[in-house]
């Protein structure tokens, strides 16, 4: 019997993608395709599937992390290989602590989709050591400390410097120390600037945890 495989990914490509490694091989048969992650655990109900393959973030504002820890939680058998394109290091860290099987970027492939398939559905679990470098402007993700980081994502958010201090238990005078650091090291004009471009390089993503 195949195993049954369930693609989460609200971009049509890689939807497609993902679906050609199915069809590639008689191990696998393909038991939906979505383009939310809102449903992705009803999908799981009765045994029906045995693979989640799940995107992180979607264009509704889901979260492949959340429904992958809705799954884990009520469905602790089936498998489960996050892929994403965003370099946050936060969605690695959290994958792990969900229990999700496996974990794959999109445009740095340690191994071919299928292998990791295979692998994972065989019982190992497959983790990149680090997130891939991204860089904001004149810096590389490598650069900065992890609360640098955590200062930038609720910056992304568009957290105020006192509800960010709130937010992480410091001062206010801690949170604007980070955020000058921060666009001293990226050469940004402002924190405006810092906030989008830390968005589109996918270092920080508003609305993880």
């Amino acid at each position: 019997m195949p195993y049954k495989v369930l693609i989460v990914d609200d971009q049509s490509i890689s939807r497609h993608f993902f679906e050609s490694f199915v069809a590639a091989s008689d191990n696998y048969e393909l038991a939906a395709s979505l383009d939310t992650a809102k449903f992705a655990d009803g999908y799981c109900a009765g045994g029906k599937v045995d693979l989640v393959i799940m995107d992180v973030v979607m264009n509704d504002g889901s979260n492949g992390l959340d429904a992958a820890a809705r799954i884990k939680a009520a469905y602790p058998k089936t498998k489960i290989i996050v892929v994403t394109s965003m370099p946050d290091s936060l969605f690695l860290s959290r994958a792990r602590e969900i229990g999700v099987d496996s974990f794959w970027y999109k445009e740095v492939q340690q191994a071919p989709m299928l292998e990791i398939m295979d692998r994972t559905m065989a019982g190992e679990h497959i983790f990149p050591d680090s997130p891939p470098v991204a860089s904001i402007g004149l810096a590389k993700s490598t650069e900065f400390t992890e609360r640098e980081l955590d200062v930038l994502r609720h910056l992304a958010e568009g957290l105020t410097d006192k509800e960010i201090a709130d937010a992480l238990h410091l001062s206010v005078t801690t949170v604007r120390y980070h955020v000058n650091n921060l666009i001293s090291k990226t050469g940004s004009s402002s924190r405006t600037e810092l906030a989008v471009n830390a968005v589109r390089s996918g270092i920080a993503i508003p609305g993880i945890k």
